[in-house]
């Protein structure tokens, strides 16, 4: 994800902080402060700047699948031309989640969620495939999520 705001320097207080929150995102800024040794308003402050920058998100991470979207797939694409223009594009598309230029056998991996076999197929067909220089594609359907993890920390 490319941000036009520089990245803030990750100072130990702000790693934890981030660490915090892979854990627990509705720890209170308090508790986190606590827990650092930064007072409540410098973890939010913090917490604002590294949201404004991109490096980070709050979100509720859901299972698709349990909330009505019955088809969930990673499609790989094999483009021509800059991956960038391409990627661009597909970023626009509502059902796309995920989505990441690749080195291997695709350029461009996109996680798409539908509400069913249907929606995809249109996804597919009309949206992605629509693309001039999407070349070839290749779905992997998922037929169910066993693990969805985001706390791996920071370096």
């Amino acid at each position: 994800m490319r941000n036009a705001k520089p990245i803030p320097p990750l100072d130990e207080k702000s790693k934890a902080i981030i660490e915090h929150l892979q854990v627990d995102g509705r720890r209170s800024y308090a508790e986190i402060g606590k827990s650092v040794g930064l007072s409540e308003a410098a973890v939010r402050q913090r917490v604002q700047k590294l949201t404004d920058a991109g490096v980070m998100q709050i979100v509720a991470v859901t299972d698709p699948m349990r909330l009505g979207f019955g088809r969930t797939a990673m499609i790989g694409m094999r483009v021509t031309g800059d991956t960038r223009v391409v990627a661009a594009k597909l970023s626009e598309l509502p059902e796309v989640a995920y989505l990441f230029l690749s080195a291997g056998s695709f350029d461009i991996m996109a996680e798409i969620v539908s509400e069913d076999d249907a929606g995809l197929i249109e996804t597919l067909n009309d949206k992605i495939r629509s693309i001039e220089e999407v070349v070839s594609t290749e779905m992997f359907v998922y037929l169910e999520l066993t693990k969805q993890k985001y706390d791996w920390g920071t370096r």
